[in-house]
C-alpha cells in the first residue's frame, strides 16, 4: 500500500508539473512594473510588429488568472500584456473602495489601464495603432469603459461583464461580449442588450460554464481570437490554439498529490510505535448505533446553524469588518463568532474532556503546518492565481489564518473527527454565508465564488479526516487545515483603502 501510495504521488506530482510547465513554453515572457502596476507581457514567436492585446482580469483575480489568455493570443501573433489592478495579485496599492463600481475605483482601474496601454504601445514588436482590450467581469467593465472613451481601441472583448452602463449606442465599436450559460441570468441580460445596440457588437453565449470556469473554456478562447482575428483584417496565422486549463488542471493534480500526501506524512510525524498505520481510535461517549449517529450529526447541524446565524448577524459590526481587505474582514469575523459559539457549546459536552485525553500532541506534528501551506500556495501560485503575500496581506493573512483555526478548533471538539458531522459544519457554514450575501450583509460577490469556498472547505474537512485517524491534537488539526481556507482568501481578495 505504502509502495503504491507513494508511486501515485510521484505520477501526480511529476504529470502535474509538467502541464505546468509546458503552458505556452515556447513564448517569450517578461515581468515589468511600470508606474506602479505590475505588468505580465507575452510575444508571440515570429520577428515583425504585431497588433497588441492589453488584457484585464476580474474583482479578486490577478494577471496569473488571465496567463490563458496571454498563452493564447500570443500563439496566434498577438503580443499581449496582462496587468494587476489596483490591490490585486502583485499591486499593493489598493484600490480606492471595497466595491469596483465607485467613482474612485472607477479612476484607478482606467489609470491602471491606461499605463498597461502605454506600456504595450512602447514595445518594439506592437504597432502602436492596432491594439485591442479584453477583460473579464470587473475586468470586461474597465475595458468597455476605456473603449468608449478612447476609439482609437480597434476592439474589445467584454466577457461576463456586470453592467450595461458602461457601453452605449455610440461607444464602443467592434465589441464582443460574451456570458457563460451557466452564469446568473443578470450577466446573459447585459451581454445580450449591450450586442444588441449596435451592428458592429457581437454576443456569444458559452454553454456548459459559469463565472469562473468561463475563462478555462475553449469556446471562450476561440471567440476571443475570431473576433480579434476579424478586427485587425485577418489571422495572423493557423496555429493550434493551446488547452486553456492546461495550468488549472496541473494545479489540480498538484493538489491532490499534497492532499494524499499528508496521509503518509502524519503517519510518520504521529509515529505511534504500536499503530503505525492507519491508527483508528473507538469513540467513547458517543452513540454507536446508526440512527443515534445520524441524530448527532443532525443536533450538530442545528448548533452550527444557530451559532453561523449569529456570527452572520454581527460581523459587519465587528472590528475585523474594517480590515483593509474586501469581504475577508467580514468572513474572518463571521468565522471567529461561529467558532467561539460552537466552542462555547463543545467545552460543556462530556466528550470535550475525553477527546482532549486521547489527543497525540508532539512539536514535531507542527511540521503539517509548513507542509499545508506549500500545499495551497505552490499549486495556487504556479497554475492559478497570484498567491504569495505582498504588503498587508502578510497581517491580514494572520488574522484570517486565527480566526478560520477557531472555526476549525471547534468544528474539532463538535464533530469528534467524525466525517459525517464535519461536513454538516461545513455545510451549514456556507451556506449561512451564501444567505448573508444574498440579503445583503456581505458583499454579492461570494455568490460567485462559492464553488472554489466549497472545494476548500472540503478540503479541510478532508485533512481533518486524515490527521483524526492519527489521533492528532485539535489544535493541530485546526491550525493545519485553517490555512487551506485562510490562504486563498488572503491572497486573491483585493486590498482596499479607507
Amino acid at each position: 500500500m505504502r509502495r503504491t501510495l507513494l508511486l501515485l504521488l510521484l505520477v501526480l506530482t511529476v504529470t502535474g508539473g509538467w502541464l505546468i510547465a509546458g503552458a505556452g513554453d515556447d513564448l517569450r515572457r517578461a515581468h515589468v512594473t511600470s508606474g506602479g502596476v505590475p505588468l505580465d507581457e507575452v510575444h508571440p514567436t515570429s520577428s515583425g510588429t504585431h497588433p497588441g492585446v492589453v488584457v484585464a482580469h476580474g474583482f479578486s483575480g490577478s494577471a496569473k488568472l488571465m496567463a490563458p489568455f496571454g498563452d493564447t493570443l500570443a500563439t496566434r501573433g498577438y503580443v499581449v500584456v496582462l496587468l494587476d489592478f489596483a490591490g490585486h495579485g502583485a499591486n499593493t496599492e489598493p484600490l480606492p473602495d471595497r466595491v469596483a463600481g465607485t467613482s474612485d475605483a472607477t479612476r484607478v482601474l482606467q489609470h491602471d489601464l491606461d499605463v498597461a496601454l502605454a506600456h504595450l504601445r512602447s514595445l518594439p514588436d506592437v504597432d502602436p495603432s492596432r491594439v485591442a482590450l479584453v477583460g473579464h467581469s470587473m475586468g470586461a467593465g474597465a475595458v468597455t469603459r476605456y473603449a468608449a472613451a478612447h476609439p482609437d481601441v480597434t476592439a474589445t472583448v467584454a466577457i461576463s461583464l456586470p453592467d450595461s452602463a458602461v457601453a452605449s449606442a455610440e461607444r464602443p465599436a467592434r465589441l464582443l461580449t460574451m456570458a457563460g450559460a451557466l452564469e446568473f441570468p443578470g450577466f446573459r441580460e447585459v451581454a445580450t442588450s449591450v450586442a444588441a445596440e449596435r451592428a458592429d457588437r457581437a454576443v456569444r453565449i458559452v454553454d456548459g460554464v459559469e463565472h469562473i470556469t468561463i475563462l478555462y473554456a475553449p469556446e471562450t478562447h476561440r471567440e476571443t481570437v475570431a473576433w480579434l482575428d476579424l478586427a485587425f483584417g485577418g489571422p495572423r496565422n493557423d496555429d493550434a490554439i493551446p488547452f486553456p486549463a492546461r495550468r488549472l488542471a496541473g494545479a489540480a493534480l498538484l493538489m491532490l498529490a499534497f492532499l494524499l500526501g499528508l496521509y503518509p506524512l502524519a503517519a510518520l510525524l504521529a509515529d505511534p510505535a504500536n499503530d503505525p498505520w492507519p491508527r483508528l481510535r473507538r469513540r467513547d461517549g458517543e452513540p454507536r448505533q446508526a440512527i443515534a449517529g445520524i441524530t448527532t450529526t443532525i443536533r450538530v447541524a442545528a448548533v452550527t446553524a444557530a451559532a453561523a446565524s449569529a456570527g452572520a448577524l454581527t460581523a459587519w459590526v465587528l472590528p475585523t469588518a474594517r480590515l483593509p481587505l474586501a469581504i475577508a474582514g467580514y468572513v474572518a469575523g463571521y468565522a471567529a463568532v461561529t467558532g467561539a459559539l460552537l466552542l462555547a457549546y463543545a467545552v460543556r459536552r462530556p466528550t470535550y474532556a475525553i477527546r482532549r485525553s486521547r489527543m497525540i500532541s508532539r512539536p514535531r506534528l507542527l511540521l503539517a503546518v509548513p507542509y499545508a501551506i506549500v500545499s495551497i500556495a505552490v499549486p495556487l501560485h504556479l497554475g492559478v492565481t497570484h498567491a504569495l503575500p505582498v504588503g498587508d496581506r502578510w497581517w491580514l493573512l494572520l488574522i484570517i489564518w486565527a480566526a478560520f483555526a477557531l472555526l476549525a478548533y471547534a468544528t474539532e471538539h463538535v464533530a469528534c473527527g467524525v466525517p459525517s458531522r464535519l461536513l454538516a459544519v461545513a455545510a451549514v457554514f456556507v451556506t449561512v454565508l451564501t444567505a448573508a450575501a444574498v440579503t445583503g450583509l456581505t458583499n454579492g460577490f461570494v455568490l460567485l465564488v462559492l464553488f472554489p469556498l466549497i472545494g476548500l472547505m472540503l478540503w479541510q474537512a478532508l485533512w481533518s479526516v486524515f490527521l483524526n485517524r492519527f489521533a492528532v491534537s485539535a489544535w493541530v488539526i485546526a491550525v493545519t487545515g485553517a490555512v487551506v481556507v485562510a490562504w486563498p482568501l488572503a491572497v486573491a481578495l483585493p486590498l482596499v483603502g479607507g
